[in-house]
């Protein structure tokens, strides 16, 4: 496992638009995308975008053959910035759709109702390349990611859609906290109280 760079940027990208793009029903990136005919234009930009936030205000990791990678925010660290005003602007423009802002909105308004004021990490999306996927790729990927990290307690909150996904967060330690279907699909929040393991290189403060 390493720690990603912005020369790390198309392998990122490449995986996890390979993990995404065949998956076709209602979820958290589905709901995101535009589904029109530049719907895979827009998801690969949607990765570009979650990319260049987490370079920024996060950290990226990707297992050391190139299959896999997860994306963590720290959300206390987080600025708006003329360059993130241009980002988010980009991304309503090539990946959202004019008609779909309001329904974005209304999703980052859900999410944020249930995360936490104070800091946590926020692992906002992982990705196995297609043909790598089911074959333990992504459990591997986790463990070493939260043995990777030091000297820092602070809980984890993360969201899933799918249902299959719980008993895998389950395993590292997670619990449900919240289950919606406001948005017109399942979400389901999951919180780590307080880390076990080590988890950030960088410094929480």
């Amino acid at each position: 496992m390493r720690i990603a760079t912005l020369n790390d940027k198309k392998t990122v990208v490449d995986i996890l638009y390979s993990a995404f793009v065949d998956i076709k029903i209602p979820n958290s990136i589905n709901f995101i995308v535009k589904q029109d005919k530049k719907r895979n234009k827009r998801l690969k930009h949607l990765m570009m975008y979650l990319f260049n936030i987490a370079l920024y205000f996060g950290e990226i990791v990707i297992s050391d053959d190139n299959k896999a990678c997860i994306i963590l925010l720290f959300p206390h660290q987080k600025k708006t910035t003329f360059k993130t005003i241009t980002w988010d602007i980009k991304l309503a423009i090539k990946t959202i759709g004019f008609k779909n802002i309001l329904n974005v909105l209304k999703r980052e308004r859900e999410l944020k109702k249930n995360h936490l004021k104070t800091p946590h990490i926020h692992p906002i999306i992982m990705g196995v390349k297609k043909e790598y996927q089911g074959k333990g790729c992504g459990p591997r990927l986790i463990n070493k990611a939260f043995n990777h990290y030091t000297n820092n307690k602070l809980p984890i909150i993360i969201e899933t859609t799918d249902p299959s996904n719980l008993k895998l967060y389950k395993k590292f330690g997670f619990n449900i906290i919240k289950e919606t279907k406001s948005l017109n699909y399942p979400l389901f929040f999951l919180k780590k109280e307080i880390l076990d393991y080590p988890l950030a290189s960088k410094s929480f403060k």
